[in-house]
This record gives C-alpha cells, structure tokens and sequence, in this order.
C-alpha cells in the first residue's frame, strides 16, 4: 500500500507521515522533492503554483509511485493533493494508493507554520492553499484525520482509520 499524507501546508504531512512511515516500517518519501526547483522557488518568494507549475511535479511523482505499486512496494508519502484531478492521477499511477487528509483549522495551521524553520514555504500561501483545496472526504480511498493532538496521537487516529479501510 502506498499512503499519501495529503493537505494544505502546514497540516503536518511530513512530520506524521515521517512517524507513520516509522511505525509501519516503510519508507518514506518527501513529495516536494519532485518539484522542479523553479517550483520551489516560485513558492519560496511567496508565489502559489498554478496547474502549468503542479502537473510536472505530480506526474514525476506518479511514475515514482506507479514503479513502487508495480513491484509490490509499501512507501508513505507527502503530497499536498489539493484538487482531486491530482489524486486521480496518483490513483491511476497506484491504484493502492490511499490518502490521508490531515484537516485542521487555519489558526493552527499558521500558527505551526509561522514556528517552523528551514522551509521554502511561507504562510503567505496558506490561504492560497485553502482556495485551491477540494474536499477529498468521500472519495475512494481517503480517510479523514484532525490534525488536533500531539503527532503521537494524530499518527495512532491514522493508524486506527487505515485498519477501518482494509
């Protein structure tokens, strides 16, 4: 199985996907590092990314994961996955793919991401991210995780809704 930590900046997706990934004992993958590094830099400066900026990124991406899928290999990854045109295309890649959505209030959001360090992205983009997210509640494959909570205890809900998926 691969487990895309997917939602806005600043929800956590590497942090709990890194501990998840740990307790699961796979790997795990940082999503952006398949920017391009215009991408990165276009973040950096406080610019959101358009669809033209995103579709390298994702399908750089899906390859990766449709090679893991292929040979059987388990991986978590962060992934943002805002518009669910980006997860079909990661689900058409790895059709065992399934997402976490970490959702949480946009207070706690910036608040963790204005204490954060060493990251390109800025919370001038936070509310970018919120406009151009797309509820994946619903959807095949996705279950849904509040972000409230120590990351021990956000990663045993995550364990809990991914025993509910099997």
């Amino acid at each position: 199985m691969i487990i895309v930590m997917m939602g806005i900046c600043g929800t956590g997706k590497s942090t709990l996907g890194k501990l998840l990934a740990g307790r699961l004992d796979v790997p795990f993958v940082e999503g952006d590092d398949y920017h391009l590094p215009e991408a990165v830099a276009k973040m950096a400066k406080g610019e959101p990314l358009t669809d033209a900026d995103r579709w390298p990124w994702l399908d750089r991406l899906s390859a990766a994961m449709g090679e893991w899928s292929a040979k059987g290999e388990a991986a978590v990854v962060s992934c943002s996955a805002l518009r669910r045109a980006y997860r079909d295309r990661l689900r058409a890649a790895a059709p065992d793919v399934v997402f976490v959505y970490l959702e949480g209030g946009v207070d706690l959001v910036r608040t963790r991401m204005a204490g954060r360090e060493g990251h390109f992205m800025p919370v001038a983009l936070v509310d970018s991210q919120i406009a151009d997210l797309e509820d994946p509640r619903g959807e095949p494959g996705v279950v849904s995780v509040s972000i409230e909570g120590s990351p021990d205890e956000i990663v045993t809900r995550i364990e809990g809704a991914l025993k509910k998926q099997d």
